[in-house]
């Protein structure tokens, strides 16, 4: 597996290794010892979690609160997005900036989101199938949002009319800007 660090420090694609044939492919999609040792980390995953989401769909940009803060390492099963992280670590060099990475079936690439990082994506294709792994278990009454159209952070999400769950639609009306929420 090969680690490419983003221009944010901390957040990072994994590249596995893939056997392909005419059967078809193999690959290794998590070692808990391969990752620890490529990325200098030890977290454990306690959550596994998956959805199905139509072309179009957005979903986030969720995260968790201390101390139930999240690790995530999410990939596409099939179809593919454009995955998110913002960096909401106040003091940080990067704090309100954003990284990208297209997420596929094809390129079977994993993104490495740390604690500190709100997180969303944009479904490309229809069926497409996302899973992540999660290093806190989920909390709700610890889960805040940020806009997903946040004019502060400006993500170029390439729809400017994603379909929204009826709970992003009602944290997008009530939400202050980053800024605000931030300052």
């Amino acid at each position: 597996m090969k680690i490419i660090q983003s221009q944010i420090k901390g957040v990072f694609t994994l590249e596995p290794q893939i056997f392909q044939d005419e059967r078809g492919y193999f690959m290794e999609s998590y070692n808990d010892k391969s990752f620890s040792r490529i990325s200098g980390l030890n977290i454990s995953f306690v959550q596994d979690n998956e959805s199905k989401s139509n072309k179009d769909v957005l979903r986030g940009l969720h995260f968790q609160i201390p101390p139930y803060a999240q690790d995530k390492l999410v990939r596409v099963i099939k179809g593919s997005v454009l995955d998110v992280a913002v960096d909401i670590r106040t003091g940080s060099p990067t704090f309100g900036k954003y990284v990208t990475e297209l997420l596929s079936e094809q390129n079977k690439k994993q993104f490495f989101i740390p604690k500190g990082f709100a997180h969303g994506f944009l479904v490309l294709e229809d069926q497409t199938i996302f899973s992540y792994k999660c290093s806190n278990f989920y909390h709700p009454q610890f889960e805040r949002s940020l806009k997903w159209n946040d004019p502060e952070i400006n993500i170029e999400w390439k729809n400017s009319k994603p379909m929204l769950s009826e709970k992003d639609r009602e944290i997008d009306a009530s939400l202050s800007d980053f800024k605000d929420v931030f300052t």
